[in-house]
């Protein structure tokens, strides 16, 4: 490996400056050239790159965000943007591709895996939805964001004597409504994974207030269902004054929490160790508290398994 190139992709999530810090930092102690492409897949397509040095990562670690930019390519997909993007990682002299991001970017991975790139994956997305690893970098930065939210309203709720339906992010998978539902002491949590049943979550808001409790909070995944419907349904149920939040893309920002940069700096340093060893088309993820590695191919193949027990607890725990 002479020249590696590293790239972020789809939305952003905390943790990817550490990710690309330690890409770059790693890379360079082993006698390494860095090249950064900006705008993810992209800048691939358009030759849009530059050569990144220790002085280009410097103090970017506790930022959110990308410092490379991060854009989704139809371009990309189509023969043409793709032959584009092959002949552009000829012509920069990259021996090696890190790529960084959701499911989407690793589908980007294992097709320039399979045209001969050498590439490896880093799951980098909030939304905690890639089946084969334990978690992905920046869902725990989204998950603390979310209960700042959670805690501000819930001030505000009890103070009126309101029902609050909160809606996060996710798209499909229910795992940030899930965890902040179970960290924050939410009455009910709605996630795609199950169905939603409005009268038992009715059922729960008014067991609340008849052992005197005069707030509720609701924690709706967005591929669950509208807030602002919900809300509705519950204030016509309960007869209660039922209010909605959608915190948006507050939950992509921020400073990374601590396990964000760690695990972003553990992944970023064993890329390049393996495109360095030759072990190619691999993506990264986490299981305990180790970093592991398996086949992009053999990843994207498999199934989310629901974490039932979690859930379960959740409406344990609200009674």
């Amino acid at each position: 490996m002479r020249k590696i190139g590293v790239l972020t992709a789809g939305g952003d999530a905390p943790g990817m400056n550490a990710a690309i810090r330690a890409v770059v930092r790693f890379g360079i102690y082993n006698n390494i050239n860095i090249v950064g492409i900006k705008n993810g897949f992209r800048g691939l397509v358009e030759g849009d790159s530059v050569e990144m040095n220790l002085s280009s990562v410097a103090d970017i670690i506790h930022r959110g965000g990308t410092v490379l930019g991060s854009a989704r390519s139809k371009e990309f997909i189509g023969e043409d943007g793709f032959q584009k993007a092959l002949k552009n990682i000829k012509y920069l002299g990259i021996d090696g591709l890190v790529t960084i991001g959701g499911d989407g970017t690793l589908k980007g991975a294992l097709a320039l895996g399979r045209s001969g790139i050498p590439v490896i994956g880093i799951p980098g997305t909030i939304d905690n939805d890639l089946p084969y690893t334990q978690y992905t970098l920046g869902f725990f930065t989204s998950l603390t964001t979310v209960l700042e939210a959670v805690e501000k309203i819930r001030d505000t709720s009890s103070s009126h004597g309101r029902t609050n339906v909160i809606e996060v992010m996710g798209r499909n998978c229910g795992d940030i409504a899930l965890y902040a539902g179970l960290a924050g002491g939410a009455e009910m949590v709605i996630i795609p994974e199950v169905e939603n049943n409005i009268d038992e979550v009715c059922d729960k808001i008014m067991q609340g207030r008849a052992r005197g409790k005069k707030h509720s909070i609701v924690l709706l995944a967005e591929g669950a269902g509208n807030a602002k419907d919900i809300s509705e349904q519950i204030e016509k149920i309960t007869g209660i004054t039922t209010r909605y939040s959608v915190l948006g893309y507050t939950q992509r920002g921020g400073t990374p929490s601590a396990y964000d940069r760690l695990i972003g700096s553990q992944m970023g340093a064993k890329a390049v160790e393996l495109l360095c060893c030759e072990k190619f088309n691999k993506v990264l993820g986490v299981k305990g508290n180790e970093i592991f590695h398996m086949d992009i191919e053999e990843a994207l193949s498999m199934k989310r398994a629901f974490d039932r027990k979690t859930y379960e607890l959740t409406k344990i725990l609200s009674i």
